[in-house]
This record gives structure tokens, C-alpha cells and sequence, in this order.
């Protein structure tokens, strides 16, 4: 068996083979110029195009294809599209057509889950109700996760960010402290440098968030002086705290459940370990929690063996 999966999201060209057991995944973050906080959607659309081929080429593989599965949509609701997951439905496309192979659709999102749960042995979780947190540069989301006949998985929104999400907020920062864009690896590594713990108190209204005060107290504790290991300290332990009251309601409103936590922004050290010390909760090992082709390539295996 052998299925492959496409992904091209914001910020990272993806290319993923799944065999049933293991998966091979090849990855490339799109480039952006030195103190930009961002791409435009057409630049990200090029930026696929060109990677895609290079990634294919150097997945070794000679074999038969099954399926193809490819992330098509953001999120699966009405409306959700972002112009950048053309490159990869075009590339799953010929891909599908050349080899006489199914081709699956999901989301973006859907894989991030499906990615998530296969890197923690829990894939089982797919016929049972769960909480997933997506926690990106795009969307800072709490899921109801569903088993779904048609969709594998079907995710309700339950919880979010009413305004700034988690990896805008750690970038925009990131970037003020004159680190590179995406910022999430070097803020984790700097921020381990401090010694502070900082008391803080999250906006938290009901199941939802407010992130859009971390980016201002971050700009005045700069301009206050603050070294740059201690304001990279204080946006993490902002975010961990506001996911963590978010947690809480939700299990105070739906019950306890398993929690998984998915997206670029849960591969954080500080974050991932209180929220798994605290919660029990499972996390993507940091391949698997970043964009990428992995989950979708599993929900190509799952469409054709499934159901």
C-alpha cells in the first residue's frame, strides 16, 4: 500500500508518503524577506509551483500508488479558501490522472488532527469524540472532533481566538526582537534563557481567547528595556495560559475527553510541556505538529481503507 499526500499551505511546501505504518515526508518553508512579518498569497502560490517538483523528485519511491490525498481548503466550512492550496489540488490532480488513482480532498486543518494522532499512536481516536486545539500562524481553534462517514473526521469549532492568533502573535513579536520570519523556533530557543515566571492573567471569555494584548504588553516591556529573552518568555506564557483557561472551560462545558493539540505554534517547548503536564494532553511530535503532507496522506489511507 502506498499513499500519497500533498500539502501547500501559508508557509511550507509539503510532499508525504504513507504506507500503512510509516510515513516519508519531504518539506520546504517558503521564503520571506528579512523583516517581513508575511507573503501575499500570490508569492506563496509561486513559491509552491516551483517547490513541489523538487520535493516529488526526492521522494524515493518506484512502487504503485493507491491514492492521493490533498489539502484543498483551510478549514472544512463553507467559505474557507486561501488561493495557495491551488499549487498542491493541481499537482494532486495530474498526479491522480497520470496514475489512474483516487483522489482524495480534506482540509488543512483535518490533516493537522489526522497528523497529530498518528504521531501519538492514537489514530483509533477517529471513531470516538475528542478535543483538538489547531494552534497556527492562521488560526488559534478549539475542535470537537467527531467520527464522520464521508469526512473521516468532522471538526466543530467550539473555541478560539476572537482576534490575534497564537503564531501571529509570537511572530509579530519575533520579528520586532529582529528575529527571523517564521519566528517560532528561535523565540522557543531564547526564551529558555529566562529566569522569570511571569503571572499573568489571561482575556478569557467563555470557551474563547483575546491574544491581542500580548502583542502590545510585548512592545512596551521593549520599549521598557526588557531583554529579548524575557519578552520571547512572557508571549509563551501568555499563550500556554490562555489555552490552558480555555481547556478547562471546555472540559467544564463538554466533559473531559481526550485532548490533542495540533499546529506549528504546539511544537513550543514551554507550552507543549505544561500543557501535557497539566492536562494529559497529546501532542505531534514537531514533524508532524508543523505544516505538513503527513495527516493528509493518512486521510487518503483511511478514505480507501475505512470505509
Amino acid at each position: 500500500m502506498m499513499y500519497l499526500g500533498i500539502d501547500t499551505s501559508n508557509y511550507t511546501t509539503s510532499v508525504a508518503l504513507f504506507d500503512g505504518s510509516n510515513v516519508i515526508q519531504k518539506k520546504k518553508l517558503l521564503t520571506v524577506k528579512k523583516g517581513e512579518k508575511g507573503l501575499r498569497q500570490s508569492e506563496a502560490l509561486f513559491q509552491h509551483t516551483v517547490n513541489l517538483p523538487e520535493l516529488i523528485e526526492k521522494i524515493d519511491f518506484s512502487g504503485k500508488l493507491d491514492a492521493v490525498g490533498v489539502s484543498y481548503r483551510p478549514r472544512s466550512i463553507d467559505g474557507s479558501y486561501m488561493p495557495c492550496f491551488l499549487a498542491g489540488v493541481n499537482a494532486a490532480t495530474a498526479v491522480s490522472k497520470f496514475t489512474s488513482t483516487p483522489l482524495y480532498k480534506t482540509s488543512h486543518q483535518a490533516g493537522h488532527v489526522l497528523a497529530a494522532l498518528y504521531s501519538v499512536d492514537k489514530l483509533h481516536l477517529i471513531n470516538e469524540n475528542f478535543i483538538a486545539f489547531h494552534v497556527s500562524g492562521g488560526t488559534t481553534e478549539a475542535l470537537l472532533v467527531e467520527p464522520d462517514k464521508e469526512e473521516i473526521i468532522k471538526a466543530r469549532l467550539i473555541g478560539q481566538s476572537t482576534d490575534l492568533k497564537a503564531g501571529q502573535a509570537v511572530d509579530r513579536v519575533g520579528v520586532m526582537l529582529g528575529l527571523d520570519f517564521p519566528c517560532g523556533k528561535e523565540l522557543d530557543l531564547i526564551s529558555q534563557k529566562s529566569d522569570i515566571e511571569f503571572k499573568i492573567k489571561p482575556s478569557i471569555k467563555g470557551t474563547d481567547c483575546s491574544l491581542s494584548g500580548v502583542e502590545n504588553k510585548a512592545e512596551k516591556m521593549y520599549r521598557d528595556g526588557f531583554s529579548k529573552e524575557d519578552i520571547a518568555k512572557f508571549v509563551l506564557i501568555y499563550i500556554y495560559e490562555s489555552l490552558s483557561a480555555m481547556t478547562e472551560n471546555i472540559f467544564d462545558i463538554y466533559g473531559k475527553m481526550p485532548v490533542v493539540f495540533a499546529g506549528g505554534v504546539m511544537s513550543n517547548t514551554l507550552i507543549r510541556t505544561r500543557l501535557k503536564e497539566k492536562f494529559s494532553a497529546y501532542f505531534a511530535e514537531p514533524e508532524f505538529s508543523c505544516d505538513n503532507a503527513a495527516g493528509v496522506a493518512i486521510y487518503a489511507y483511511l478514505k480507501e481503507n475505512i470505509l
